[in-house]
């Protein structure tokens, strides 16, 4: 491979979750430098680290031109998950960078979250904690999965197994999607309409879409209405999917009961988010995919993708190059 290369590490917990992976790197001649900070980096924190890196394995920072700029010897970037939308592809084109992603590598742990928070809203269950944690006797009427309907949009991996682990739950599952799989579909139990129809019938909608230009603020005040009044929504897909603003009024108004979102328009997400001043949505920070076994699995797969394109070898799901 020649001369060593510098590998730049901005998924976090990357020596504890990727042992494997960076060892993989290190005895395939790279230095490893992980980030410190246990969150995404700022392009203000990145700038300072490019300069002489050959690779990343990149989280969800953003990776565009203002970086390329920075980082003349950059030739990959590895997307430690599914989604691109963090990276510039065009620009990485421009730029001579090959990006990979890992398609599928963290459907289990983001479908597992998303059962997770959806429980979490209808009984409150994080309120619940606190409570009993200060002593506290609180009561909170929620509700029950069994007997709704869960409305999926977007009926890709993730989708798909949220459906099967929402089979013995007892509920009815609609979902759309642009290009749907009729047969995975008839398969899983679930009936596949348009999206205005999935808002209207489902008691819980869940967000599955990727982030597309066409997709940006999919979920507005228009759609937010669309909805059952006293229907709650989950988001773990992208932030930018849903007008945050236009979701804040949602809740506020009563238009819908509840939320719980993993993502955001803007992350790191700030304190200060509107959204963290009401009661009835539940926030993680972005963790969805974060499971000792999705970290094993993405981590080899994306080391072994640097090494490739560092070899001159076809990297495993190009997405740029």
């Amino acid at each position: 491979m020649g001369e060593r290369k510098k590998v730049l590490v901005t998924a976090t917990n990357y020596s504890r979750l990727c042992a494997e992976a960076k060892r993989l790197l290190e005895e395939g001649g790279c230095e490893v430098i992980e980030n410190k900070l246990g969150r995404p980096h700022t392009f203000e924190e990145l700038a300072p680290l490019v300069a002489d890196i050959d690779g990343v394995v990149a989280g969800v920072d953003t990776w565009d031109e203002a970086v390329f700029k920075l980082a003349p010897k950059l030739k990959a970037i590895a997307r430690f998950g599914v989604g691109v939308d963090n990276i510039d592809l065009d620009k990485a084109r421009e730029y001579g960078i090959r990006v990979t992603n890992v398609p599928g590598g963290n459907a289990n742990a983001v479908a597992e979250l998303t059962i997770g928070l959806l429980l979490a809203v209808l009984r409150n269950i994080p309120a619940l904690h606190r409570s009993a944690r200060r002593g506290y006797w609180d009561r909170h009427v929620g509700g029950e999965l069994a007997g709704k309907t869960v409305a999926l949009l977007g009926f890709g991996n993730i989708a798909q197994m949220v459906a099967k682990k929402l089979s013995g739950f007892d509920v009815a599952i609609v979902a759309y999607d642009k290009y749907p799989n009729a047969e995975k579909a008839q398969e899983l139990g679930v009936e596949l309409v348009g999206a205005e129809e999935a808002l209207a019938r489902g008691d819980i909608v869940s967000m599955h879409l990727p982030s597309l230009p066409e997709t940006r603020h999919m979920m507005n005040d228009e759609r937010f209405a669309l909805m059952k009044r006293g229907a709650y929504f989950i988001n773990t897909a992208r932030g930018a999917l849903v007008d945050e603003a236009a979701l804040y009024r949602a809740l506020e108004s009563g238009t819908i009961a509840g939320a719980a979102i993993d993502v955001y328009e803007r992350e790191p997400v700030s304190a200060d988010n509107p959204l963290f001043k009401l009661d009835h949505i539940v926030t993680t920070p972005h963790t969805a995919a974060e499971t000792e076994e999705t970290y094993r699995r993405v981590g080899l797969v994306t080391a072994q993708a640097l090494l490739d394109v560092f070899a001159g070898r076809p990297p495993a799901n190009p997405v740029v190059g």
